[in-house]
């Protein structure tokens, strides 16, 4: 193991500005990209004096080292056996690998969230974990349409909700002191069962990077390259999360199925009314009025909101 680990970076001098005492003194993040990475920026931010431990590929930790973002890291999990705070930032369905076989590299107390976009399957196969590994499903609403710790920041989360899903009452127990850390890392906290959050997150991400999606690929494949150019900053604005890589939304389509099928039925079916009413325009001005009526209670958001 060895072999494996990579230099330690030594702290950098405390920010008198954060000097509260960490939530959790040893913090350990699998996966460093975007989200993993930036949690653990802005965990090095809010709690200076806290061991951030990485486990990535080795050229992944290289990066995150040289951000300062992480003190030491390796590619084996047996880097989490003193971490009080595991973390899985890997995708959802690799997260659920690495659940099945925590428990052998984990012997003492800690505390286990993720960070994946849905939340009953992570809640279903974390049951099988020992009860000294408490388990609390987490979701941060603070994205970009862009991976990679390269472009990871430490104030992504800033003003962000970041859902908690907790089963069973140790799991609920542990609320309070993750919130608190949710908090620390700038995000608020918001408390969701598991099944109310994956309808949910059906309709408020799933369906629009789907949409988006499809829509970019179907402007392109009519207008071409040329036709693109003399687009407008509508088309841009509009179909901002079309650069999303797809093995991310694999995941999340895999495990959020029938949600995600339920809202594209809705859609399509009110294409199908605008479809239907071409000539007329009833429909095109209902379906406007009321988007234009939920836009309007719709928060607004800054970059990457």
């Amino acid at each position: 193991m060895s072999d494996k680990l990579l230099p330690v970076i030594q702290p950098r001098a405390p920010d008198k500005r954060a000097a509260a005492p960490p939530i959790f003194h040893r913090i350990g993040i699998v996966g460093l990209g975007l989200i993993g990475g930036s949690i653990a920026l802005a965990a090095r931010r809010a709690w200076p004096s806290a061991l951030i431990i990485g486990v990535d590929r080795k050229d992944v930790l290289e990066q995150a080292m040289r951000l300062h973002a992480v003190d030491v890291g390796a590619d084996d999990l047996v880097m989490l056996r003193e971490a009080n705070l595991a973390i899985l930032a890997a995708p959802i369905e690799q997260n659920m690998q690495i659940l099945a076989g925590l428990a052998s590299h984990m012997p003492g107390e800690a505390v286990v969230t993720d960070v994946g976009g849905t939340k009953r399957r992570v809640m279903q196969t974390a049951l099988d974990l020992p009860p000294r590994l408490t388990f609390v499903g987490g979701h941060p609403l603070g994205g970009a349409a862009v991976s990679g710790i390269e472009h990871a920041r430490p104030d992504l989360f800033s003003g962000r909700p970041w859902f908690l899903t907790a089963a069973g009452e140790a799991s609920r127990a542990a609320l309070p002191r993750l919130s608190e850390f949710v908090r620390g890392l700038g995000a608020e906290p918001r408390v969701l069962d598991a099944d109310t959050h994956d309808r949910l997150l059906a309709a408020v991400s799933h369906l629009p990077q789907l949409v988006v999606s499809a829509l970019m690929h179907v402007v392109g494949e009519r207008a071409g390259e040329d036709g693109l150019a003399l687009s407008g900053r509508g088309l841009q604005a509009t179909t901002r999360l079309a650069s999303s890589p797809a093995e991310v939304w694999k995941d999340v389509v895999r495990t959020n199925p029938d949600y995600i099928a339920d809202a594209l039925d809705a859609l399509i079916a009110v294409l199908g009314e605008l479809k239907g009413d071409l000539r007329n325009g009833g429909a095109l001005e209902r379906i406007f009025e009321s988007a234009a009526a939920w836009k309007a209670r719709m928060p607004a958001r800054g970059r990457d909101g």
